[in-house]
């Protein structure tokens, strides 16, 4: 794994640069004429105004601390847009006082006891890529000090079910890594999301991160068995079951609870055979609501696509370079037990039903025929989607406004809702005083629904650029609660999703909620403010 950058995503070697630079910009340039593209350089780290530390952990947890200001910096924000050009600009805000890093979950129950003896928070660290600020320390204030707990060194598959595929996994290790400990057996998680290779398996869990398939086992939690957890209040695991009637389930209380109830440092997750048929197609149509209706008729036919990813016309251009009226859908089957020919070709059929042609034909892999089914513009999508991150940090470099929001709805209100947004956003961009772009995206789909994943793109004001962003991603969030949508479908709630949160929540699950915030962590240190407060906050009413 290459060296991280400090202040943005992935791995320094890896930024935009030269040819791919070049070609990026002319894009822009040409989409938005307004735009200023002048490049802005991250300060030197040292010149960072960082505090010292204002705690120091018992001796025998020495050893696992780290008090560099390199450290402190990396594990105090997460991956959003607002976070990269916060760095950028050298706004350091929180930053944790020290880096723990749990050897053992004695370990883990260890800095817990002492963090709760000395009103130390407790912010739990996967791999850092939260959008919403689900691992910045804003909470540093209300305590003696705050803590990031990397799980990096809980990092092994520790026993390997062959017959049941499933899998003892700890919870810090990294995507690549868990893939790679699964291969030699043939089995794999199939969770692939946009960070994977930076993510871990605790972090997935911790915010119910979806991954990239588009149907069935789309949800972390689909995939999990069992968990066990650590919290102030004592160790819990669940029993290791395919499913139960008993009650409630235990782990349905810990996925998504982003590292507020206690520290998830395992679990049994269920596999799957690696796949070895393939077959895939890109459909572009001339009228986007044609599209819409070919891919839920998809989404309700039992076909169950690996891949089932309507792009928007602006989606199609900016990321796949294919011009149309309608859009394109990315169409992809995959199986480990037999050829899906048949069903590539129904849902082909479905396509051409409502308007669709595939201008790159059918692609087709198998045991004898190796290699990924896509091409065209499904194989430049997917090269642009891994280099998102990327080429977002290099735009906000350069005063762009560059930034993605998702959601879910039911398939009758999805017009309303895209409508309501792209309205909320162009009145934003109005009132910041700029003009912009709405992408959109169905990244997963159910029968009953589509998960909407919308991009920004506006020329923006250096130094301006957070407040601007902030201002137009409070009003497409409003749109989003006004339609009867989630705040999130796969981000989490953090800090940034919790006013939306708040009121999307029954207010009976909320009392609940904090019931059981006040039995596992007494002491509020784990993770303060995300998800829950330890009483009603003031805003908090009724929203029936």
């Amino acid at each position: 794994m290459g060296r991280r950058s400090w202040w943005g995503w992935g791995n320094v070697d890896d930024a935009v640069t030269g040819r791919e630079l070049g070609a990026l910009t002319a894009r822009v340039a040409a989409m938005l004429p307004s735009a200023d593209l002048t490049a802005h350089d991250p300060p030197p780290l040292d010149s960072l105004p960082i505090p010292a530390p204002r705690i120091s952990t018992p001796e025998p947890l020495a050893h696992l601390a780290s008090g560099d200001p390199r450290d402190r910096i990396s594990h105090g924000h997460g991956q959003a847009f607002r976070d990269v050009v916060r760095m950028l600009l050298g706004r350091v805000g929180h930053v944790p006082d020290l880096v723990l890093r749990p050897q053992t979950e004695r370990d883990v129950v260890d800095v817990l006891g002492w963090c709760t003896t000395a009103g130390v928070a407790v912010i739990p660290f996967g791999g850092g890529t939260s959008v919403v600020g689900g691992v910045e320390p804003r909470c540093a204030g209300d305590h003696a000090g705050a803590v990031a707990l990397d799980l990096g060194e809980l990092n092994r598959v520790l026993e390997i079910d062959r017959t049941s595929r499933a899998a003892r996994i700890q919870a810090g290790i990294l995507g690549p890594a868990l893939e790679d400990a699964l291969h030699p057996d043939g089995l794999t998680l199939r969770h692939f999301p946009q960070s994977f290779e930076f993510s871990t398996l605790g972090g997935w869990l911790a915010t119910r991160s979806g991954g990239h398939y588009a149907t069935v086992y789309t949800h972390i939690d689909e995939m999990v068995e069992s968990m066990r957890v650590v919290s102030p209040a004592g160790t819990g695991e669940s029993r290791r079951l395919p499913g139960s009637g008993a009650g409630p389930s235990p782990d349905r209380m810990f996925l998504g609870s982003e590292g507020t109830l206690g520290v998830i440092t395992e679990a049994w997750m269920r596999l799957q055979e690696r796949p070895r048929w393939r077959a895939g197609a890109s459909a572009v149509f001339g009228d986007h609501d044609r599209a819409v209706a070919a891919t839920r008729t998809i989404a309700q036919s039992a076909l169950f696509p690996a891949n089932c990813r309507l792009l928007d016309p602006v989606e199609a251009f900016i990321n796949a370079g294919t011009a149309c009226g309608g859009g394109v859908l990315v169409l992809g089957f995959e199986s480990a037990d037999h050829p899906v020919d048949a069903a590539l070709a129904r849902a082909v059929e479905i396509c051409r039903d409502h308007g669709g042609t595939l201008p790159d034909g059918i692609r087709v892999s198998g045991p004898r025929t190796p290699g990924a089914a896509e091409s065209g513009a499904a194989g430049t999508w997917r090269s642009s989607f891994l280099r998102m991150p990327y080429q977002r940090d290099a735009l906000a470099a350069r005063s762009m406004i560059v930034e993605t929001f998702e959601t879910a709805c039911t398939w009758d209100r999805f017009d309303a809702l895209r409508s309501a947004v792209l309205g909320a956003a162009a009145a934003a961009f109005a009132s910041v005083g700029t003009t912009g772009v709405v992408s959109c995206r169905f990244t997963h789909v159910y029968p009953d629904g589509p998960a909407p994943y919308f991009g920004i793109y506006a020329p923006g004001t250096w130094g301006r650029t957070v407040e601007q962003w902030d201002e137009i991603k409070s009003a497409v969030s409003e749109a989003l609660a006004a339609q009867g949508a989630t705040i999130t479908h796969h981000h989490a709630v953090g800090r940034d999703h919790r006013p939306w949160y708040d009121r999307q929540r029954p207010d009976p699950f909320a009392a609940a909620l904090r019931a059981a915030k006040s039995t596992l962590d007494p002491a509020g240190i784990l993770n303060p403010g995300v998800l829950i407060d330890p009483s009603p906050p003031e805003h908090e009413v009724t929203h029936r």
